[in-house]
């Protein structure tokens, strides 16, 4: 009798189980949800399963091409170019120059004495290079041509320079005349001991080594002293006002 109960006892549990588990998986796939913002929605269907979406998106960047860079290069008479692969030489009465370009870009001579630099690929780095090389072939060919100078001016009492041997001295108000060598290929001559003029046919050796006299004494704003560019506009400041007695 025992072992009876005891079976009729697990056939209940069992079919307890059941009625329980199908009611729980009717009350998880179908629901009846109200929401203020979407409205009576009867029948929605709850999944239990998540569902991940991944998509990618394709942006295409459009290489324009550079104002600059497709500009034509004017090469004098005076003038000796030679091409080899991405390496150009220049050479001209001032001097001599040579720079390699990038792959991104290439360098075609015309009839007329004329240069072009072009992309040799359509990216956004070559667009960059386009651009500056035009310029550093520009610079190089009016270098060697006609050179560049960068003019400086000393504004202060008994700010003044002087050129002896191979060196400029500058006097700036320290304790001791600031000494510094000239490097080969610019020369450097200075009027009135107030102004400097720095020339040479490399515009990037003449703009260095001007900025190098400046920066002893950059020109302060309250009263303008120092080395300052002889074009060069430096903002004013007014002093503090002494108190009133």
């Amino acid at each position: 009798d025992s072992s009876a109960l005891r079976g009729d006892s697990l056939v209940t549990c069992r079919q307890n189980s059941k009625m329980s588990s199908s009611s729980l998986t009717a009350s998880l796939h179908t629901s009846t949800l109200q929401s203020p913002f979407v409205g009576n929605l009867n029948g929605f269907r709850v999944s239990s399963v998540a569902v991940c979406r991944v998509g990618f998106v394709r942006k295409t960047i459009e290489c324009k091409e550079s104002r600059i860079g497709k500009q034509p290069i004017s090469v004098p008479s005076n003038v000796t170019l030679t091409m080899e692969g991405q390496d150009l030489k220049v050479k001209g009465p001032l001097g001599e120059m040579a720079i390699t370009y990038p792959r991104e870009v290439m360098l075609e001579k015309e009839d007329g004495g004329i240069l072009r630099v072009r992309k040799a690929v359509e990216t956004r780095r070559a667009n960059q290079m386009h651009g500056l090389f035009r310029t550093l072939t520009d610079n190089m060919v009016v270098g060697v041509s006609k050179g560049f100078e960068k003019k400086l001016q000393l504004v202060g009492v008994g700010y003044r320079a002087t050129i002896e041997g191979k060196d400029i001295v500058l006097n700036l108000g320290f304790s001791h005349p600031v000494r510094m060598e000239i490097p080969a290929g610019l020369q450097v001559k200075v009027e009135e001991n107030t102004r400097i003029t720095v020339s040479g046919y490399d515009k990037s050796e003449i703009g260095q080594f001007a900025a190098s006299i400046r920066k002893w004494r950059p020109p302060e704003p309250y009263k303008g002293k120092g080395v300052k560019y002889a074009d060069e506009i430096v903002r004013r400041k007014e002093g503090k006002a002494g108190k009133k007695k």
